[in-house]
């Protein structure tokens, strides 16, 4: 305690505490001799798995496409409505981006995430700006469709032209 009157205040004490690593242990490293080992049928089992996921990427991203499209046709129909639409196809091509990569799907990653970006506008939205949006699901709805992994060689080059044609094409003349 301090003195009345002495302005002095008592020193702090501080205490450390060594928490022990439970999950260093449980994953097998908890002797600090090396780390961990993951067995070969583990190993095998989880490739398998990723595998099989990758093999069904397709058939769980065609709903996503499915609803970009009804959203691309709300905006044709409801132009008042259409900053509403871009904010949903903006959360969709979110996740779509994040996905398609990591199951061997590279221009899924590309074309959803130049439309993420492109999905965010202020203000009025022109019937050019719709006219990308449909660009850029069909060029998503061929990679699912034609299941192109990797960079598409020579197709994947033609999609991402396309899109980069139809970009320089709507954007120079918006509305």
């Amino acid at each position: 305690m301090t003195k009345a009157g002495s302005g002095k205040k008592p020193p702090v004490r501080v205490r450390f505490y060594r928490l022990r690593n439970k999950l260093k242990e449980k994953a097998g490293g908890g002797s600090g001799e090396g780390g961990g080992t993951i067995s070969a049928d583990a190993l095998a089992a989880a490739q398998e798995a990723f595998d099989q996921a990758a093999e069904d990427y397709p058939d769980w991203v065609k709903p996503y496409i499915d609803e970009l499209y009804e959203h691309f046709r709300r905006c044709v129909d409801t132009p008042e409505q259409r900053l509403q639409h871009f904010a949903q196809v903006r959360r969709i091509a979110h996740d779509l981006k994040g996905q398609g990569s990591t199951f061997g799907y590279n221009l899924m990653t590309f074309f959803a995430a130049s439309l993420y970006d492109f999905a965010f506008q202020e203000g009025e939205i022109s019937d050019n700006h719709v006219e990308l949006l449909k660009a850029h699901i069909d060029s998503m709805n061929v990679v699912i469709k034609d299941r192109i992994r990797g960079d598409g060689g020579e197709e994947g080059q033609a999609l991402q032209k396309g899109l980069q044609d139809a970009i320089e094409k709507y954007m120079n003349t918006v509305e």
